[in-house]
């Protein structure tokens, strides 16, 4: 088993409370019933880690296999997370049968494959037509994070899913692809007893963070229209600092400098959208919300 799958395992092990550990591990199936009573869960819990990852490594645990212990430690603590609610969509002429599990699968992680190449989508069915997705992200040049996955529930014979916060905000378009976010203008409590029959243990919604990104996002820009401006240009000259003595840069005499450039045809508008899109932090930076205030879309930063 790869070193990184058994550090996957043990994490997960070591968050699962002692009074949940025999019915999680049931509940995943991996190690037999018969191994598990060889197993003493009175010890120290790090020493009882440390057996079970070892019987793991023995059967050759995968990352995949990782990962469905990892979907249903959530499923026993989902109400520990904040959910959002999106609804299914389709593209013109697509003829995907939202019925069809097996398909909407395929169809799910094939979107996600196709944007990005570095990303682990896992699934495990649950009860109530509903299918849980586990999806670890990745960039470019680098290796899905485990422990930053991001959970999508799906539930048959519905238009909506519901997914947990995004560690990666440029990767929520990502999953916009296959959900449109559901309405807003109507409470979602109420919109899902007028809707749908949902489990009841759902609860929880982001409703605080919007309400404070809406808040926030108004005291900037306010209520109204913004100016039109096409482009933004900031231009930076600052020494290189480093902890570290020595180097070629850190004796350079000369700023390091670079230009950076956001053009939009509205870049007000756009920049207003970005923290209630979901795809940057509220409040954004000074250097951006300024240009009303400031009448101007030149700037040049120096060090001070």
């Amino acid at each position: 088993m790869d070193e990184t799958v058994a550090e996957f395992i043990k994490r997960t092990i070591l968050k699962i409370p002692m009074t949940e550990m025999m019915t999680i591990l049931k509940a995943w199936d991996f190690l037999p019933e018969n191994q598990l009573q060889t197993v003493n869960f009175r010890q120290r819990k790090e020493s009882l880690v440390q057996d079970l990852v070892l019987l793991c490594e023995s059967k050759r645990a995968s990352l995949r296999d990782a990962a469905l212990l990892d979907i249903i430690y959530t499923q026993f603590h989902q109400h520990q997370k904040v959910w959002d609610v999106f609804q299914m969509s389709k593209e013109p002429g697509e003829d995907v049968d939202l019925f069809d599990m097996e398909r909407f699968k395929s169809s799910f992680e094939k979107i996600l494959r196709r944007a990005l190449k570095n990303v682990t989508v896992s699934f495990r069915d649950a009860e109530e037509n509903a299918v849980w997705i586990r999806i670890a992200w990745g960039t470019q040049y680098r290796k899905p994070n485990q422990y930053k996955p991001v959970y999508v529930v799906y539930y048959s014979q519905t238009p909506y899913a519901f997914t947990s916060f995004c560690h990666l905000k440029s990767n929520t378009p990502l999953l916009s692809q296959k959900f449109e976010t559901h309405n807003s203008t109507m409470p979602l409590q109420e919109t899902l007893e007028l809707d749908m029959h949902m489990d009841s243990r759902i609860i929880h919604e982001n409703r605080i963070e919007k309400e404070r990104v809406q808040r926030v996002t108004q005291e900037t820009f306010g209520d109204y229209p913004q100016p039109r401006l096409e482009f933004a240009q900031y231009k930076l000259e600052t020494k290189f600092k480093s902890d570290f003595h020595g180097g070629i840069l850190a004796e350079r005499k000369e700023p390091l400098r670079c230009l950076i450039k956001f053009s939009s045809p509205h870049l007000l508008e756009a920049l207003k959208s970005l923290a209630p899109a979901g795809i940057a932090d509220a409040p954004l930076s000074p250097l951006l919300t300024c240009i009303p205030n400031k009448g101007m879309n030149y700037f040049k930063i120096r060090d001070k």
